[in-house]
């Protein structure tokens, strides 16, 4: 599958190397693609060519959108139409506030329902942003598999996105519609509490588990 990664960070170059693993063909859609520093990445994900934002989307099967929060907009207006097109928004909506990070939208509204408001007739999907890099860069060698919870609301897509997210090897965990997102990003925040605040390791990951296993 030809995937679409908007932003060559350390998200989205984690999110490219796991995907070329199992053989699917990354393109990252940056605003300055001559840049020299996203070699390394584009080499990591298994040679993934690089190229502005309009060129990464034309004729990709899914996109995803790994900028920081401040970035969408610009973004998703670089793609162009994306009606009909499947967009993962793997974004946190993050904002410096008195206490340190926290999110800039919430409660009545996500950063993926504002992601969605931009897309006019994509079908958005939140996932991907509920741990850090380094847990999607290798999610194997745990003691179960990390969960990870889907949010969107097209049907027919849901099963493609599932997918991606088992590829990386989660247990992907369908949460219902694009408006549980709501749950999802204070869910993120958490693990960010844990780990920047309480000195969890950087690749702590969720298990989300029934007696006898995984669900």
């Amino acid at each position: 599958m030809r995937i679409a990664i908007l932003g060559a960070g350390s998200v989205g170059g984690a999110l490219g190397q796991g995907w070329s693993r199992v053989g699917h063909r990354i393109v990252y859609g940056v605003p300055n693609p001559k840049d020299p520093k996203h070699a390394a990445v584009a080499r990591a994900a298994g040679g993934a060519d690089v190229t502005g934002v309009g060129q990464a989307v034309n004729g990709a099967e899914a996109i995803v959108l790994a900028v920081p929060w401040p970035a969408v907009p610009d973004a998703i207006t670089a793609c162009g139409n994306l009606a009909g097109r499947i967009v993962i928004d793997v974004t946190n909506p993050l904002r410096m506030g008195a206490d340190g990070l926290e999110l800039a939208l919430g409660y009545d509204r996500s950063g993926a329902e504002f992601v969605a408001g931009l897309a006019k007739g994509a079908a958005v999907f939140k996932a991907m942003n509920q741990v850090g890099f380094e847990v999607m860069a290798n999610s194997s060698d745990y003691p179960a598999r990390p969960v990870m919870f889907v949010a969107g609301d097209d049907a027919r897509a849901k099963p493609l996105v599932m997918g991606l997210v088992s590829d990386l090897g989660f247990e992907a965990l369908d949460t219902g519609g694009l408006k549980i997102a709501r749950l999802l990003e204070p869910y993120a925040m958490l693990w960010i509490h844990q780990v920047v605040d309480r000195g969890a390791p950087r690749d702590s990951a969720f298990a989300f588990m029934g007696r006898h296993g995984s669900l």
